[in-house]
């Protein structure tokens, strides 16, 4: 995909919907599109609402009735363009949910007692490790759990593009060289694939830029303003450093 594939990003769409002008198609491609972001920002949530002392059972209630009542909400749109972040505005649409004792328990009949997004306490529990040190804030959290999950998704896609190309054998004897794994040296990797190790060194150069071309792929989807995708990366750098 070229640079023009940041110009109708999920988030921009659900946005341009909030508008009164907008048709039913362009607000039930907005929801979709709304759905699959929910979709991707549910772990992060998760710990969010953890770290803020709720039980796990309470903290899996919680945020699937958050995402219920998200989906059925009519005012997205009015986020604001300046802070057109989708993972700002979850946010803060998370916390004034919590604010709010008395949303809790009907936002889950308002869904029609279907879960809008699936909730695996113990993936999330899983992917978030141990506890926090005791100077993390919920904010913290979130945001650590946030920048992990758009890794995760980004190699998501860079293994589908692999397979996708017949290269799935290639992407798995290469894939340390993303992930911090113990790297196999280039000349066992050469030997194992038939490849020289000038082949090997090129094709993992290869491997980095796609992964990298995706990353930015996966977070120009979250943000409004394409220029505000570099931002966001050295956001996501800061909150896996902190």
């Amino acid at each position: 995909m070229g640079e023009g594939r940041f110009l109708t990003t999920r988030w921009s769409m659900v946005l341009r919907a909030g508008s009164t002008e907008s048709s039913g198609v362009e607000r039930q491609d907005a929801r979709e599109a709304l759905e699959r972001l929910a979709e991707s920002y549910w772990i992060p949530l998760f710990a969010y609402v953890r770290r803020r002392g709720y039980a796990e059972e309470d903290a899996c209630d919680l945020t699937q009735g958050f995402f219920a009542r998200l989906l059925e909400r009519k005012d997205v749109g009015s986020a604001s363009p300046e802070h057109g972040r989708f993972r700002s505005f979850l946010l803060t649409a998370l916390k004034n949910y919590l604010i709010n004792s008395e949303e809790r328990e009907r936002a889950l009949k308002r869904g029609g007692g279907k879960a809008p997004v699936s909730i695996d306490a113990r993936k999330a529990e899983g992917f978030l490790g141990p506890e926090p040190i005791d100077n993390d804030t919920p904010e913290r959290i979130f945001e650590r759990a946030w920048a992990r999950s758009v890794l995760e998704r980004a190699l998501a896609r860079l293994r589908r593009d692999y397979t996708e190309r017949g290269k799935e054998t290639l992407f798995e004897a290469l894939s340390d060289e993303l992930v911090g794994g113990e790297a196999t040296p280039y000349a066992q990797l050469a030997e194992e694939l038939g490849f020289t190790e000038g082949a090997i060194k090129v094709a993992v150069h290869r491997l980095r830029a796609r992964y990298r071309k995706h990353l930015r792929l996966e977070v120009a989807d979250t943000v409004e303003d394409p220029g505000d995708v570099e931002d966001e990366l050295r956001g996501l750098f800061e909150a896996l450093a902190s």
